[in-house]
């Protein structure tokens, strides 16, 4: 199985590509955006050393799915699919903030929570909660985006006050979000899965705000499975999920969270196998649709160049 790691092409009318933890994003005519999901993995802001088997293509199917599904709430930035590992869209101008939604109290925010926290992002908590355990109604804990390094959490007032984003604008995305949330997890709750948590970007494009970069992925986002949801809390038991929590779970295990001075621990073409296995899991869960491996044939990189070349000549042709 062929891995992409990074890619380095160069399309007619590129002004510039970004190499992020995960994507690599190429820039045409400050006009449309290329997307290529990489096989890359990251956790607590460290890109991995080794690629995960068909990573890509199930961040990106997964994100097609969901922008679909949600167009009618919010406009977004997706025009085409040329490859299964790659998104053409709209070039937006992104807001320097992330809009994180929680249904429940897991991950960062019962770390915090466990450790004394009972406000986070200017939310305030209710006492007694215990791991995993639905809020009374999902809440917002925007983080800045850092160009490097980690995202810091930041309230609603400092966001406004510090003029990141309009107040106007900002209204609105919290509006958006919030029923993005709710139509994940109806999607979820269909196909069994409870939506814990999960992030969005927004942007804007003549004044006008749009959703951009993936939503409602495994590496965006947290699942439970529904069955044996109650059970599992009543017992103080793990709950059985899909999302990239389990990859950060084996780091913290084996003394890896991204601090100075630590190593990320081997991951071998077993481990890297195991969490393609759970990435593709989720991708059929999710959608309720069977993955179809992408053919890899001869060299990942060219079917992607070729795929992307031919779509960006159609929409110029287009016009």
């Amino acid at each position: 199985m062929q891995v992409l790691k990074q890619t380095d092409f160069n399309f007619k009318g590129q002004k510039s590509v970004y190499h992020g933890k995960v994507r690599d994003v190429y820039n045409i005519n400050d006009d449309l955006m290329v997307m290529v999901a990489t096989d890359r993995i990251s956790a607590f802001d460290v890109v991995l050393p080794e690629g995960i088997p068909y990573k890509g293509q199930v961040l990106n199917q997964i994100a097609e799915f969901f922008l679909d599904s949600t167009k009618d709430i919010v406009p977004n930035w997706k025009i085409a699919v040329p490859d299964p590992m790659v998104t053409v869209g709209l070039c937006c101008e992104p807001l320097k903030i992330e809009m994180i939604v929680r249904g429940y109290i897991a991950g960062s925010a019962w770390r915090d929570y466990a450790a004394g926290a009972r406000e986070i992002c200017g939310v305030k908590l209710p006492e007694g909660l215990k791991e995993n355990q639905k809020l009374p109604t999902p809440i917002l804990t925007p983080t800045t985006k850092a160009d490097a390094g980690h995202d810091q959490n930041i309230s609603r007032d400092e966001i406004i006050a510090q003029g990141i984003v309009p107040e106007e604008v900002y209204s609105q995305v919290e509006k958006y979000a919030l029923a993005l949330f709710e139509r994940g997890t109806e999607i979820a709750a269909k196909q069994g899965l409870i939506l814990v948590d999960t992030k969005y970007e927004f942007g804007l494009k003549d004044g006008k705000v749009i959703l951009i970069d993936e939503i409602h992925t495994p590496d965006s986002s947290r699942y439970f499975y529904a069955e044996g949801y109650e059970e599992r809390l009543a017992k103080g038991e793990e709950q059985r999920q899909l999302s990239k929590e389990f990859v950060r779970k084996w780091l913290i295990a084996n003394g890896f969270m991204g601090k100075a001075g630590q190593q990320v621990p081997e991951m071998t073409p077993e481990y890297c196998n195991e969490v393609s296995l759970r990435y593709i899991e989720l991708y059929e869960h999710i959608t309720g649709r069977k993955f179809e491996p992408a053919s890899d044939c001869g060299d990942l990189e060219s079917r992607i160049e070729r795929n992307i070349a031919e779509c960006l000549a159609k929409l110029e042709k287009q016009g």
